[in-house]
């Protein structure tokens, strides 16, 4: 069984990375609320099961993708429960066909292990990394996802994470597949 914290308000007293670190600094810069608990580690869609129970969200999928020449890269945010097709997210992006980044190339780019992809790693994630939503997840009006780990998993209402990525400068595509 799934080891879920009560749920908090608060940054982790202990980062157990820098991206963490960023992220809770980033959301406090910016006054933005949210809901969280600590777990063990949880990297699938069938471990969040349990953390969509408790956080009372739909916890999505983050995919980190790149093309084949590893030069462009994609964090992809969609529902945890829609089958992915790199054929119909590089059809709808109209670019070539891309492929599940490497575990090494997440970690040194995003700052976060297999499993903790998030958009919130926008705050640490360089130029040639595209963000793109879903427009099913766009819709939705709370966003569960992790923390850039995986063992803390947060929710808060999705205008505030657009808010998160324009205090940073990021912008975003949103498409249907």
């Amino acid at each position: 069984m799934l080891y879920i914290s009560e749920i908090k308000t608060s940054a982790p007293a202990v980062f157990k990375s820098v991206l963490q670190q960023k992220v809770y600094e980033k959301l406090e810069e910016n006054g933005i609320a949210f809901q969280r608990v600590d777990t063990d580690e949880a990297i699938t869609m069938e471990d969040c099961a349990a953390i969509d129970l408790a956080l009372d969200v739909e916890i999505v999928k983050t995919l980190f993708l790149c093309n084949r020449k590893k030069t462009d890269f994609y964090i992809f945010v969609t529902k945890g429960d829609k089958p992915f097709s790199t054929k119909d997210f590089s059809h709808a992006l109209g670019i070539a066909r891309v492929s599940f980044a490497p575990a090494e190339m997440m970690l040194s780019m995003l700052g976060s292990p297999v499993g903790g992809a998030t958009v919130l790693s926008a705050v640490t994630a360089p130029a040639n990394v595209s963000i793109v939503f879903d427009e099913d997840v766009v819709g939705m009006p709370l966003f569960g996802g992790n923390d850039g780990t995986t063992t803390c998993y947060m929710k808060m209402p999705m205008d505030d994470v657009f808010k998160y990525l324009r205090s940073l400068g990021k912008t975003w595509q949103t498409i249907k597949v």
